[in-house]
């Protein structure tokens, strides 16, 4: 599975954007995708998931901002992140879970001017 991640820019506190995800391979909706994020000298950090089934999961830090979902058609996941807050400036990362093998995108960057 290899993904491309993009969507990334500046934007100011309280706006908007949205991540996209794209997936090539014979498996990639059949995998959990993911999004992490990794600020400056932070660790990375889970953002949020979401099985092949459309079940969605969340960081306590983005509850109620933030939306993932997937359109198997396209092998596509993206992330709405409403709301944006200083504190999700990061490069964002999508990953693909299939059968515990782990692939990861490349990053995009986010930067929310307050």
């Amino acid at each position: 599975v290899q993904l491309q991640a993009s969507g990334g820019g500046l934007v100011q506190a309280g706006g908007s954007l949205r991540l996209s995800c794209a997936a090539s391979g014979s498996i990639a909706n059949s995998a959990t995708m993911g999004w992490f994020r990794q600020a400056p000298g932070k660790q990375r950090e889970l953002v949020a998931t979401i099985t092949s089934a459309g079940t969605p999961n969340y960081a306590d830090s983005v509850k109620g901002r933030f939306t993932i979902s997937r359109d198997n058609a396209k092998t596509t996941v993206y992330l709405q992140m409403n709301s944006l807050q200083s504190e999700d400036t990061a490069v964002y990362y999508c990953n693909g879970l299939y059968f515990g093998k782990l692939w990861w995108g490349q990053g995009t960057q986010v930067t929310v001017s307050s």
